[in-house]
């Protein structure tokens, strides 16, 4: 075994002294860059930060807008520590674990959100979070760093120095006691390092959607406006349920979708548009009008609008029914308005009919279209003039032209059928109240690219998941998903875990996708890669300080394989989880390459110099194989030489032959 007097020339960085964005120490670098004078050796001087900001700088105990509780602070540190934990590998769980680039996790989302912060700092499209609503029983998550309600109570001075609870009508506190403050300030303290983490992996142009009901909506929209900014907010969307006719005064059956960008403007040229519900049936209606009239407009128009009546009241929106006319080419259309919607100086010119040659009846707003492209238009025949001129024009839109709209902040969707659909997909009734997997895809539709990834760290049943495998199917689109999900005990149907009812949710919704998969949608992904959060696989490292490799014959948890320590090795190093991985053997251990030959990793044990020897020859071979123009790194277990003559020999090798950046594990 190595010793620390052996390894003096050696200049392997272990990747444990290592830190990323958003963690405390990243955060004290780059301010130290930023303002030195405010950092003298290694700690903030807030003072000094406070002056060298200038008037902008918020002074020390001031009031500001927002929302306040106790425990905040130590809420918002929770989100710079380092993980100090590992995702272990479950391809026994997984489906099509070397082909996709979906991800499942189970553990608690905070530290999993935390260790996968390296590798996906700005790299998510779209976060999605349905998160405890803070009833009386959905509340599981419980940070060790989170005020007890008894510590809350005594630092908001509901306890006296005797441990007493102010009560009584009397009590200055008892109506804070009434509003259950203590309970609302610990979810608040629950949901704010998650969120602060979560902003950090969205991309510049990304959106969160977080799902709430009334019980914590008012103070999750002003949590958002912290972590993201009030200027960034986007919409209250209302999902409006069925009916609860046993409630005693209102049917509080809404839930809502609060929206942010990460950076509003960015979106400032973006449209969300979805398709109008019916608009294929019309189309439908049309053509069979067109052909049963022999291609006569006046019959063609008179059996769509005959068709249109025979529908059920409110079954179309006046943005399809208003399209109910025929032209001569069989095209749907319908007159819409030529009125500019507010005066200016161009607006206002003569239109010309073309059988009076008299200037026809005008808005007092003038028109719509300047002269020259009004003119463009009655040359196209889109200008619908009346009989005369004492008549109106119109603008002749087709409908071919108008299938999309602009998503309403308010829709209605019964919540029923998507506990149905999941329970007849699980055969059993075991998840409660899921997403609806439906409305989540044509939110997906709108907001996200094909080509986007997607997070839901509150993942529940995986209706995320599931939503995109059916979008993608239905488009052949390439979005993928990463879900994390607590490892909560539900103990229903053959499942311990809600974990293991996201999982099995999925596998069985990938195998009926399979079997409706079109030729353009055969490619898409149905597969997912299975973690579960575990302890590091390094013992003796607590996420602060160094660590000392040389303190034990062997610093790696016992029964931990090659492949667990690959995993740790990419977050660590914030390399994607799905990076493509190509492995040999190589004396008695596995040699990775990740990424097409950037990194190289082997981890073996007890290894001799001449098997040193043999591992820096296959480096050198592969290297050669797959020339790239970056710098290579390899990564090797610290301690896994048998003495510092085989470390030495590997050393000398792979510097010889090129090789300039080490790691070590």
């Amino acid at each position: 075994m190595t010793t620390p007097a052996d390894d003096a020339s050696i200049e392997y960085t272990p990747i444990e002294e290592l830190s990323g964005r958003g963690e405390a120490t990243d955060n004290i670098a780059r301010l130290a860059e930023l303002f030195p004078d405010a950092v003298p050796e290694g700690r903030v001087d807030l003072d000094a930060l406070r002056g060298l900001l200038g008037e902008d700088a918020e002074p020390a105990g001031s009031e500001t807008s927002g929302r306040r509780w106790v425990g905040m602070a130590d809420a918002r540190r929770l989100s710079t520590l380092p993980a100090t934990g590992t995702l272990l590998p479950r391809p026994d769980e997984s489906v099509d674990w070397d082909s996709t680039r979906n991800i499942v996790i189970e553990g608690d989302n905070l530290e999993v959100l935390r260790l996968l912060r390296r590798g996906y700092t700005n790299e998510v499209d779209v976060i999605y979070i349905d998160p405890p609503y803070n009833t009386t029983n959905d509340f599981v998550y419980d940070d060790s760093r989170v005020s007890t309600v008894s510590e809350h109570e005594a630092n908001a001075g509901l306890r006296d120095e005797e441990g007493v609870t102010q009560v009584g009508s009397g009590s200055d506190r008892a109506a804070e006691r009434r509003l259950a403050s203590a309970r609302h300030a610990k979810w608040l303290s629950m949901m704010y390092p998650r969120l602060l983490v979560a902003h950090s992996l969205l991309k510049e142009t990304g959106v969160l959607i977080a799902a709430i009901d009334d019980n914590e909506h008012a103070r999750l929209k002003l949590l958002l406006d912290r972590v993201f900014g009030a200027e960034n907010f986007i919409s209250n969307v209302v999902w409006d349920g069925a009916r609860k006719n046993d409630s005693q005064l209102i049917s509080n059956s809404a839930d809502y979708m609060l929206i942010y960008a990460k950076n509003a403007s960015t979106l400032a040229d973006v449209r969300w548009r979805e398709p109008k519900e019916g608009v294929d049936e019309v189309f439908a209606a049309g053509e069979a009008a067109w052909a049963e009239s022999g291609h006569d407009p006046a019959v063609a128009t008179r059996l769509l609008r005959d068709w249109f009546s025979s529908q059920p009241e409110g079954r179309f929106t006046a943005g399809i029914t208003n399209y109910n006319t025929i032209d001569d080419e069989g095209r749907i259309y319908y007159g819409d308005s030529l009125r500019k919607p507010q005066p200016t100086g161009t607006s206002r010119y003569d239109l010309i009919h073309p059988a009076t040659g008299e200037p026809v009846r005008m808005h007092p707003n003038g028109w719509v279209f300047s002269r020259e492209t009004m003119a463009e238009k009655i040359r196209e025949g889109r200008i619908l003039f009346g009989s005369d001129h004492t008549t109106m024009a119109y603008y002749k839109r087709y409908l071919s032209e108008a299938v999309e709209q602009v998503p309403k902040s308010v829709f209605m969707r019964t919540r029923r059928s998507a506990s149905q659909r999941l329970a007849a997909l699980l055969e059993s009734s075991v998840f409660p109240f899921p997403k609806d997997s439906d409305e989540l895809a044509r939110w997906f539709k709108m907001i996200a690219s094909d080509d986007a990834l997607i997070l839901d760290f509150f993942a529940g049943s995986g209706s995320t998941g599931h939503a995109l495998m059916d979008l993608n199917a239905a488009d052949g689109g390439n979005r993928r998903y990463m879900l994390v999900q607590l490892d909560e005990k539900i103990g229903n149907g053959g499942y311990d875990t809600i974990a293991d009812i996201t999982r099995e949710r999925l596998r069985r919704a990938g195998k009926k996708i399979a079997e409706n998969l079109t030729l353009e949608s055969a490619h898409i992904d149905l597969g997912f890669r299975s973690y579960r959060l575990g302890p590091s696989n390094l013992k003796p490292w607590d996420g602060t300080g160094e660590l000392n490799l040389m303190e034990s014959a062997d610093n790696l948890v016992e029964g931990r394989s090659t492949d667990d320590l690959l995993v740790e090795m990419m977050l660590r190093l914030g390399i994607e989880l799905t990076t493509p991985v190509e492995a040999r053997e190589v004396a008695d251990s596995t040699l990775y390459n990740l990424g097409g030959g950037t990194l190289y990793a082997y981890f073996g044990d007890n290894v001799t110099t001449q098997q040193s020897i043999e591992v820096a020859r296959a480096l050198v071979k592969w290297r050669d194989e797959n020339p790239v123009d970056s710098d290579v790194t390899i990564v090797v277990r610290d301690t896994g030489f048998v003495d510092s003559s085989a470390k030495l020999n590997l050393d000398a090798a792979v510097k010889q032959a090129g090789f300039t950046t080490f790691r070590s594990i």
